[in-house]
């Protein structure tokens, strides 16, 4: 089993350049990404040369892996937790496999998150990661963190991670990842990680992961859509662990929920728009379904569908309307981002409208997470 195709096309580089570059033909190249062709050893290790990724991070021998052996409880810590998100998902897949799980530290930046966690969870998360070390967090089996993506400083000296990502959040990632050496992890991050800066951003990550830290590393871009929630939701979803593995990202589903499942059947009048927003959004579109989320773009087009666009943590309080007559309501959100009714919200609505718009979904993680775990341990 092998990932050069996978490889190769993060690193932005042809099947023909390859193949060119490591002297073998582009059809054995094809054969060897198919898995129909073993390559020799020196073939293997000038493809990791020219792809610069140890062989064994490219080429996995599943056949000396050890049978699934779990810590009890699995033992997690949850970064940039804020409301919870990867908390409900580890709970759910935790639960779905007859396994214990233990959050033994928690960690995010904003009060008000820190306000809606302890509420729910009854622990209060930690500060600033950035202020935290390394030495000062429990040990524990696997990393949660849905961390902020901000620009990667890609340095000509190439030092590795202290060079490459100081300054950014993933940074404290791995410093942690470092100091603890946990059995895995489950990263997520907006879609835009792949494009940003050209690729290099994500690229960065795969090589401080796999590279510097030592993981068998995968990622995979997803769709809340395509995991029973009604909202249009795209997030990368990293995974790695000491164990090598390969991830299966078909999934099934079985049950999928509906807007009519996530919409409220009263709604308080303060929601509703005024009637100069509903009039002017009627006379500009007709919806063919009901109900419908009518999104209205930066260019002010507006569209409907039966499912709501990507929730967003500080956009316009206008730009998604329920039938193009009100605002979806703060419990509606954390619905739409799979948080269940016993959520409790103790924060104003202005701050949980913004919480909900920062979660991950919560039934897509869970399912990442119950699918991988019998393969990290």
């Amino acid at each position: 089993m092998n990932r050069v195709r996978e490889i190769r096309k993060e690193r932005g580089m042809s099947q023909e350049t390859l193949a060119r570059y490591i002297a073998i033909s582009r059809k054995y190249l094809s054969m060897i990404e198919c898995q129909h062709a073993t390559p020799s050893i020196s073939i293997a290790m000038r493809i990791g040369g020219a792809l610069g990724v140890s062989v064994d991070k490219i080429f996995l021998d599943l056949t000396s892996v050890e049978a699934v052996s779990y810590p009890k409880p699995i033992r997690f810590i949850d970064l940039f937790c804020g409301i919870g998100g990867f908390r409900y998902a580890s709970q759910y897949a935790f639960d779905k496999l007859g396994l214990e799980g233990q959050c033994v530290f928690s960690s995010d930046i904003d009060k008000y998150a820190q306000e809606s966690y302890e509420a729910n969870f009854g622990e209060r998360p930690a500060g600033d990661i950035t202020k935290i070390e390394a030495s000062e967090i429990p040990d524990f089996d696997i990393l949660f963190g849905g961390f902020p993506c901000q620009a990667f400083s890609i340095c000509g000296l190439q030092k590795g991670f202290a060079d490459n990502t100081r300054g950014t959040l993933f940074f404290d990632i791995a410093r942690i990842i470092k100091e603890k050496q946990p059995q895995a992890f489950v990263l997520e991050n907006v879609k835009n990680l792949a494009s940003h800066d050209g690729g290099k951003t994500l690229k960065t990550i795969l090589e401080v992961l796999r590279d510097e830290l030592g993981y068998h590393v995968d990622y995979h871009l997803l769709n809340a859509l395509d995991f029973g929630l009604p909202q249009k939701r795209e997030r990368i979803i990293i995974i790695g662990s000491k164990k090598p593995f390969v991830m299966d990202w078909n999934f099934e589903i079985e049950k999928r929920k509906t807007l009519e499942d996530i919409l409220e059947k009263e709604v308080d009048k303060k929601h509703f728009a005024s009637p100069e927003i509903v009039a002017k959004r009627k006379a500009m579109h007709t919806a063919s379904v009901s109900p419908a989320i009518w999104h209205e773009n930066k260019s002010g087009n507006i569209s409907s569908y039966p499912y709501s666009c990507a929730l967003r943590a500080g956009a316009s309080y206008n730009y998604l309307l329920v039938d193009g007559e009100r605002r979806l309501t703060p419990r509606e959100m954390l619905r739409l981002q799979g948080f269940p009714d016993s959520f409790k919200m103790v924060v104003s609505d202005t701050q949980t409208r913004k919480q909900a718009g920062n979660a991950i979904p919560v039934d897509m993680v869970a399912k990442v997470i119950e699918k991988f775990l019998p393969l990290a341990f």
